[in-house]
């Protein structure tokens, strides 16, 4: 799992990142709304951590534009205010949770399982053309049969699927599937990318995985 942590006080950022890696998540900090909006809409995040009270953008503002976007990763603002105002001001420009500063470590990362248990449980299949991507069985689905895909394929797949209409580029592929710390180069991705043609056309799905010179993949329905 990996988590965007969006928030101009760098100790605190840095002290968030902490926290995260001893429960085993991965993060990146971009320390403004504009940076994080950016960085959010690569689609290699599974949980945005957002602050209100930020330089350019106001949380709430950066929550709003992510939401216009089509962004629908869950978002857990932070805050010093307490006010009820602010919290129903937090929750209808797009949070999901609204935590109040100070808080514990094990509060936050509770609240964090809380909302990804959530999104696992809201969502069982993402569809696009015929086809749809079974997330507990890990499979390709559509009329023509089901066919089981790779852990690899899997992450792939649901990366593409989740971002209708975007390219992802082989870069970002690498960051979400293999990680930044990974020794995996791009052929890996073409390699996975053409089993997963191969799974695709296996079951006579009408969906196509596009490749488009140095802006990388995206997903096409054919008629």
């Amino acid at each position: 799992m990996k988590i965007l942590i969006i928030e101009d006080e760098i100790m605190l950022a840095e002290s968030l990142k902490e926290i995260l890696k001893s429960a085993g998540f991965d993060s990146d900090i971009a320390e403004d709304g504009e940076i994080g909006i950016e960085y959010a809409m690569l689609g290699i995040y599974d949980l945005l951590i957002l602050d209100v009270m930020m330089p350019k953008l106001s949380g709430y503002e950066t929550a709003r534009i992510l939401r216009q976007k089509g962004l629908s990763l869950p978002i857990l603002m932070l805050t010093a205010r307490s006010d009820v105002n602010d919290r129903i001001e937090g929750l209808d420009s797009g949070a999901d949770y609204y935590l109040t500063k100070p808080f514990d470590s094990r509060e936050l990362l509770a609240c964090i399982n809380a909302l990804l248990r959530r999104q696992g449980e809201n969502v069982c299949r993402i569809t696009f053309g015929n086809t749809s991507l079974d997330l507990d069985m890990c499979s390709l689905v559509c009329e023509g049969g089901s066919v089981r895909l790779s852990a690899k394929e899997f992450d792939i797949m649901k990366l593409l699927i989740s971002s209708p209409g975007r390219n992802i580029t082989k870069e970002q592929i690498l960051t979400k599937v293999w990680g930044y710390d990974s020794n995996a180069v791009e052929n890996h991705v073409e390699v996975y990318v053409g089993f997963l043609r191969k799974k695709l056309a296996s079951i006579g799905s009408n969906v196509k995985i596009e490749t488009i010179r140095l802006l990388g993949y995206h997903l096409e329905v054919q008629e």
